[in-house]
């Protein structure tokens, strides 16, 4: 059904609450203002000096406003119905706005007692913004009430959505800016309603903020007509509603008529849909479309120059207060329309009528719980890995798919959680792909448009969401995360890039909470990647690329953890305790083609334990003599390659003393100072030596090896081989020739780093090169790859 905008005679709030409103957005623009620019006078009891003005003016107003008038509105709402509401702001440079928002709550002095509700309080809030030793000038973990990094341009609207999942007391308000709304990932995250079951989820309300301009550039959609905008709004299965103008009575009296609308219509929603009154499938959902002028309430002009209503509002409208009489009356003229006097008593306390707008206790929006998600978090109740282990029958045998027991293992947590809903899977239309299927037995994946009679595993109660984008997967995910429960998201290793910047933001989220008391503990974002480099049989070249973990291992020790479990029974030891981490980034990266069993789940419960270790039965040194040379490796397909080139060493030079390490943790390369799994330089040199060849077979980029181990004694007798950035569409063993990571070019780079054995194992050399020749032969004119090597056991 299509909306107009909202007249102002069907409001039913008075002119003294309208009253009230408009001073309580005055007092947030003014504490707005405030922090922007002053140091000092903060209630302007005496004329502006250049000393009362910060030296550098850091910030962003234009969109600020803006976000104020929203959040003013949205408190009368929770106080009239007694909601639960959280706030993500997309315009995250509109931090001074909700800064000012949580301070008039009472809920930032609470968290920060230093910020006093005072005078004294107001000039260091003011203070502190954008300062040395302060807080970021956008919306960030240190501001309550927030889930939503303001870095993160693009993300609102999937944070929000994943915030609302099985949360069905929640609403989640999401302002989205109309900068933001021109990204990639925002587009895609307004087809989230198609996953939202109002049966059992909480609600969201998109509001798309446009003003018109973002730096220095209309935006996109603030150029579009209503009409347009209707049309696409209603394409993306929503009920647009139009808030527009910019005298601040007639706006306050719209946004408060269409309010009361759009929470009516998300109230009558829910009750018909946890009524079984209402039709089932996808409900059409409110959306609210904001237009106000960018820089609203701020000066008109400055030097002759347009600035409200226009791109020079975005950041900081009056340049030069300091040095400038003119740029310095201007602010004063600007914040003193405020009427501070108005707002704020002699102390500086927000006057008593006005702090009565606000919600009290848990229900507003900077102090509810769902905002600090870790206040909420309950324990995952997770099986036993035992009750899935695989049977050795002997050393590599069987093959099993690792992922598809991994799988098992997801599905019975599933089904242990159903009560307390609050696991979910995410991956991007690939979980049965990853051989995850197993969790289908038990639930469906999420779907709420039409359902043919013919699809399957699709449904309104599923608990695996699956969407052909890793950006959402990732957003919904952090959602989920930050309000309180627990995930796991599969995905293609290649593609897992897409999200870099998001990992980013969500590591540094987490990087600062570990600083902020108040912020309590939430669950690990967990990530499986497979499908890997070196398996990509038809994809080719393009799905090739294992440099996640490089971009991983940049943030800070204590967040983040990578694995590479060499077979089913590691993959199921370190997926539990994944799952079972908080406050981390966990990277799996696992094949989900079958491959060799090597360790029973005993042996690799105590392997997993260490995070690496010496393999004794798969050498020959004894672990007492010091071996002539260490196979090392990490990652299933170099673990298998190794052992391959373990028995060819073991055959063609008998006498060779050989060690066999494999990583699991491959944070345990990095000594104890830099990361906490890190092993003592004398652990790391009783397991690789201080003076012995290191053959090193890895998963990844062989320059992230040495970037780990470059402090160790040993490390110029490392030697790694891994991806060189060589593939295409070709077989399995192919692609390990192409890298030089195969057990061939393995065993000959042992004989040949290994002083004085080149010459007397010539012979050897010979026949391994020979082999190399063959296989280059013999897969380009049968397609597959020889025999010995497909068929290959380890036998020792």
């Amino acid at each position: 059904m299509e909306h107009d905008p909202l007249s102002s005679t069907d409001s039913k709030i008075d002119n003294a609450e309208l009253a009230l409103l408009d001073r309580y957005w005055r007092a947030a623009n003014y504490l707005s203002v405030g922090q922007i620019y002053l140091l000092d006078n903060p209630l302007l009891r005496e004329p502006l000096q250049p000393q009362h003005i910060k030296p550098r003016l850091l910030g962003h107003w234009g969109t600020t406003p803006g976000l104020n008038f929203i959040y003013a509105h949205l408190n009368r709402i929770i106080r009239a119905r007694a909601l639960d509401i959280i706030y993500v702001c997309g315009p995250g440079h509109g931090g001074p706005g909700i800064v000012a928002n949580t301070y008039l709550e009472g809920t930032y002095s609470e968290v920060y007692p230093d910020i006093s509700e005072d005078i004294d309080g107001m000039r260091k809030l003011f203070r502190q913004f954008s300062f040395p030793g302060g807080i970021p000038s956008h919306v960030a973990p240190e501001t309550p009430g927030s889930i939503h990094e303001g870095g993160e341009l693009g993300y609102a609207l999937v944070h929000a959505y994943g915030a609302a999942f099985d949360n069905p007391d929640l609403i989640v308000a999401c302002v989205v800016g109309d900068g933001e709304a021109e990204t990639g990932p925002l587009a895609a995250s307004w087809q989230s309603n198609k996953f939202l079951n109002p049966a059992r989820d909480g609600a969201v309300l998109p509001i798309l903020h446009l003003n018109g301009y973002k730096i220095a550039n209309p935006t996109v959609l603030g150029r579009d007509s209503d009409e347009d905008l209707r049309h696409l709004f209603l394409g993306y299965g929503y009920e647009p509603y139009f808030v527009e103008g910019s005298d601040p009575t007639e706006m306050h009296r719209t946004m408060a008529t269409t309010f009361d609308t759009v929470f009516d219509r998300i109230r009558t929603i829910q009750q018909e849909a946890r009524s079984g009154k209402g039709q089932s499938g996808m409900p059409r959902w409110p959306m609210i479309v904001m237009r106000s002028p960018k820089g609203w309430t701020g000066p008109k002009e400055v030097d002759g120059l347009k600035v409200e209503g226009f791109w020079r509002s975005h950041q900081v409208p009056v340049s030069n207060c300091r040095g400038d009489d003119g740029h310095r009356r201007i602010l004063e003229d600007w914040m003193r329309s405020y009427r501070p006097d108005e707002l704020f008593d002699a102390s500086g306390r927000l006057q008593p009528e006005l702090r009565a707008l606000t919600a009290t206790g848990n229900k507003r929006m900077s102090a509810s719980p769902h905002a600090n998600g870790g206040l909420l978090r309950k324990e995952l109740v997770v099986p036993s890995i035992r009750d899935y282990e695989v049977k050795m029958i002997s050393r590599g045998e069987p093959e099993v798919q690792a992922t598809a027991v991994l799988g098992n293992y997801l599905r019975d947590t599933l089904k242990l959680n159903d009560a307390t809903a609050n696991f979910r899977i995410f991956g991007p239309d690939e979980t049965a792909s990853n051989r995850l299927g197993a969790v289908f037995e038990v639930t469906d994946r999420v779907w709420m448009e039409e359902i043919k009679p013919y699809d399957v595993g699709l449904g309104s109660d599923g608990r695996v969401m699956e969407v052909l984008s890793e950006h959402l997967c990732q957003g919904w995910l952090e959602g989920y995360l930050l309000t309180g429960r627990h995930g796991f998201f599969s995905c293609y290793e290649a593609f897992i890039h897409i999200v870099d910047s998001m990992f980013n933001q969500h590591a540094k989220w987490l990087k600062v909470t570990r600083d902020l008391e108040w912020r309590k503990p939430i669950s690990s974002l967990n990530y499986l990647l497979t499908s890997h480099v070196w398996r990509q049989d038809h994809n080719g070249f393009s799905h090739q690329d294992p440099g996640f973990v490089d971009h991983v291992v940049n943030k800070k020790a204590d967040i983040v953890r990578v694995y590479f479990p060499p077979d089913a029974n590691t993959l199921l030891w370190v997926g539990d305790h994944c799952l079972r981490t908080y406050d981390r980034v966990n990277v799996i990266v696992a094949g989900k083609q079958p491959e060799p069993l090597w360790l029973s789940m005993d042996e690799a419960i105590r392997h997993c334990e260490a995070g690496a270790g010496a393999w004794e039965w798969a050498g020959n040194d004894d672990n007492v003599l010091s071996p002539d040379v260490v196979m090392a490796c990490a990652g299933d397909v170099p673990t298998l390659e190794t052992m391959a080139a373990v028995d060819l060493l073991r055959e063609l030079v008998p006498d060779l003393r050989i060690r066999v390490v494999n990583v699991v943790d491959l944070m345990t390369l990095q000594s104890k100072e830099q990361h906490p799994h890190g092993f003592t330089d004398e652990e790391f040199d009783r397991l690789f030596t201080v003076d012995r060849p290191v053959i090193f077979a890895f998963h990844g980029y062989p320059y992230l090896i040495h970037r780990l181990t470059y402090r160790r004694t040993n490390h110029r007798n490392i030697h790694v081989r891994g991806y060189i950035e060589e593939g295409t569409t070709t077989t399995p063993f192919d692609m390990t020739v192409l890298n030089e990571l195969d057990r061939f070019h393995l065993a000959i780079e042992a004989i040949e780093r290994i002083p004085g054995l080149k010459d007397k194992a010539a012979a050897a050399l010979d026949k391994l090169r020979a082999k190399l020749v063959e296989h280059h032969a013999y897969v380009r004119e049968y397609g597959e790859d020889m025999p010995e090597v497909r068929d290959w056991k380890w036998k020792r």
